[in-house]
């Protein structure tokens, strides 16, 4: 009889979780949000757009050259990529949220990547990478307005910036103390704080919607994984453990949810899953054989963060579920 009620609360724990884990992912879907993503097949990359689901892929860029490294502006009307299309390097364009209105914000001899656009929408982020003629450059952080004007250098020996949720701050890699670490800094340009300390090195870094977390993937061990850490540097977690790499973390606009790309040591393998924002998966996204789906964004529309006394968040609801979620 014990092994019996074992059995009938093991069982319906597990319906209980399969429900709740349906009700964050229906929830992520109903209220509009979606994921941009860069696809690679035949050879070419694209930018493509999928439901919070995985459902309804729709190919934006459309272009024989690559285009990749998308990100959505804050008002979900625009996402900032790079693409090689104007021969030479890689460049920063910007679109409509539907494909039209490629427009090519940045020029000249180096390539740019890593776009980033501030919360007000104002500025674009980006990474310029090295003159391979001098050996005293390093890569570097520049900051523009969105439409591409009065662009500035802004951080030395850095990488892959993104904005803190209220504009405040910038988060990047740089190897500058020996190992690609974390750091925060002011987005005035003062007050440099480094977030990692451990060498395990830190990419892809973003902030929690609100700001108090930062997500990232370790390339230092065997296999990628993700780690989520706080903004101060204290309270690291890891929420990937199995035997395959994880890397291009980003967040749900509430924060509950964190999409991120998987793959094997086959490039068309690297497909986008969706994890709770403590590491349990929840659903891989994209499944279109033969293809590779990385670098997901997700969309802002119908998912700001509200306070919890004004808006009960889907993780909230989804806690009175499935309360041993956790």
């Amino acid at each position: 009889m014990r092994f019996g009620r074992t059995l009938v609360s093991f069982i319906g724990l597990t319906a209980m979780l399969l429900i709740a884990e349906l009700w964050l992912i229906g929830g992520l879907a109903a209220q509009e949000s979606r994921i941009v993503f860069s696809n690679l097949a035949f050879d070419n990359f694209e930018i493509y757009v999928m439901d919070a689901d995985g459902g309804n892929r729709e190919n934006l860029s459309n272009h024989p050259r690559h285009d990749k490294d998308p990100d959505w502006s804050p008002d979900g009307t625009k996402i900032a990529f790079i693409s090689n299309r104007n021969g030479g390097v890689y460049q920063i364009f910007v679109m409509n949220a539907d494909g039209k209105n490629q427009i090519k914000l940045t020029d000249g001899p180096r390539r740019k990547q890593d776009p980033d656009w501030s919360p007000d929408g104002g500025k674009i982020a980006f990474t310029v990478h090295v003159d391979l003629e001098a050996e005293d450059d390093f890569p570097h952080i520049a900051v523009m307005d969105a439409n591409g004007n009065n662009r500035e250098r802004f951080e030395d020996d850095a990488v892959q910036p993104s904005w803190s949720p209220d504009g405040g701050q910038i988060v990047f890699v740089s190897g500058r103390d020996g190992g690609g670490e974390i750091y925060v800094i002011g987005a005035d340009g003062q007050g440099l704080e480094r977030v990692t300390h451990d060498f395990l090195g830190g990419l892809s870094p973003s902030f929690s919607p609100d700001g108090r977390r930062i997500a990232y993937y370790s390339s230092h061990e065997e296999f990628h994984h993700i780690y989520v850490i706080g903004a101060d540097g204290k309270n690291r977690s890891k929420l990937t453990h199995n035997k395959e790499h994880h890397f291009h973390p980003t967040w749900s606009p509430d924060g509950e949810a964190i999409a991120y790309a998987v793959s094997d040591d086959n490039p068309l393998s690297v497909k986008i899953h969706l994890m709770t924002a403590d590491g349990k998966h929840l659903k891989q996204l994209s499944k279109v054989r033969d293809v590779a789906d990385d670098q997901p964004d997700f969309s802002p529309v119908g998912l700001a963060v509200s306070p919890t006394s004004k808006t009960a968040t889907i993780w909230g609801r989804l806690k009175k579920l499935a309360p041993n979620l956790r």
